[in-house]
């Protein structure tokens, strides 16, 4: 029997957690499939297809409940986002679930032409993102996506933080007549949001006020900003923690508020610093003439470092003790 995965949370960090009064919640996309499952039934239009991935996404349950809704298309993900696109333009609201760093690597020249050029507004589906498959490596991690389609016009891109941000991206996209590309890993994660917590497309939520520094995150990384936060406040700092939940469009009054009311900013995502978010909110800062210490939490241009999930985190800073770090030393720069 294989040894259980690392815990994505040291135990200062479940002890932080703990103290803010955070609750822990399902996996993402465990939230997806139920939600998509619940919007499918009251829509027979909507159809779920998949690249041999109806395990891995959670679909069982959808396939035995809509057996005539769903699509298996097998190990052929340029088929599965041809054909999604093909059901698309016939009127049925397709999503289309594959592991993230397949569907938009294999699959880019078909999401590119046949769904973003085409106007098909199908929701790409990419599951087990960033580094989710921990030990199996680089072919199996997808540290490109966000940088790949950003460069791609009219397609959306969200990268949910907790499961109320799931459910309400699942049932908001279902009306979109836009592409929509919604990523998702594996872990379970803490409820960051309250119920009544407004979610909009395009519009980023702020979990946390402060103005010594702004963490501005994504996906699965928001929780760490929010632990490092929590952690910063024993020492009299004062964190915003922003959950920048799409990353295209990207929310940029939210971008330019922290630069203007904040001493420094860290961006946090499960994505390499080249194309990701980070570079998206320092273009937008530099070309609104902002100055302020930036720093991007990400993954670094060499061969990622082999473990867990957790492990890598750990290794790259993304945790509440590196992002706690990373903050301290930016505000030591902005007091010399």
């Amino acid at each position: 029997m294989s040894a259980p995965a690392p815990s994505m949370y040291s135990s200062q960090a479940k002890a932080m957690a703990e103290k803010l009064g955070l609750k822990m919640g399902r996996a993402n996309l465990e939230e997806f499939a139920d939600t998509l499952l619940s919007v499918a039934r009251a829509n027979r239009n909507i159809l779920a297809l998949t690249s041999d991935s109806r395990g891995s996404g959670k679909l069982g349950p959808f396939a035995q409940a809509l057996p005539d809704q769903i699509v298996e298309l097998g190990i052929a993900e340029q088929n599965l986002v041809g054909v999604a696109a093909g059901l698309a333009s016939a009127g049925k609201t397709a999503y289309a679930v594959s592991p993230a760093c397949f569907l938009t690597a294999r699959a880019l020249e078909q999401i590119k032409n046949d769904v973003a050029y085409s106007d098909q507004p199908v929701k790409l589906i990419g599951i087990s993102a960033g580094v989710s498959y921990g030990a199996l490596g680089s072919t199996h991690h997808s540290l490109h996506d966000f940088a790949s389609l950003r460069a791609i016009n009219n397609i959306d891109i969200v990268a949910p933080a907790d499961n109320l941000e799931t459910r309400e991206v699942v049932r908001q996209s279902a009306d979109r007549r836009i592409p929509v590309y919604i990523r998702f890993g594996k872990a379970p994660l803490y409820d960051l949001n309250a119920t009544a917590t407004v979610f909009e497309l395009g519009k980023s939520i702020t979990l946390r006020a402060g103005t010594d520094i702004a963490f501005i995150a994504t996906g699965e990384t928001v929780i760490h900003a929010i632990l490092a936060a929590g952690a910063l406040a024993e020492s009299g700092v004062t964190s915003r923690v922003i959950s920048m939940h799409t990353v295209k469009p990207l929310d940029v009054q939210a971008v330019l508020k922290a630069g203007r009311q904040c001493r420094a900013i860290v961006t946090v995502e499960e994505h390499s610093v080249f194309g990701g978010l980070g570079e998206a909110c320092a273009a937008v800062l530099m070309q609104a003439s902002i100055s302020v210490p930036f720093k991007i939490a990400a993954f670094p241009d060499e061969h990622t470092v082999t473990g867990s999930q957790a492990d890598i985190f750990r290794h790259y800073g993304i945790s509440m003790e590196g992002l706690a770090c990373r903050a301290q030393t930016l505000l030591r720069q902005d007091a010399q």
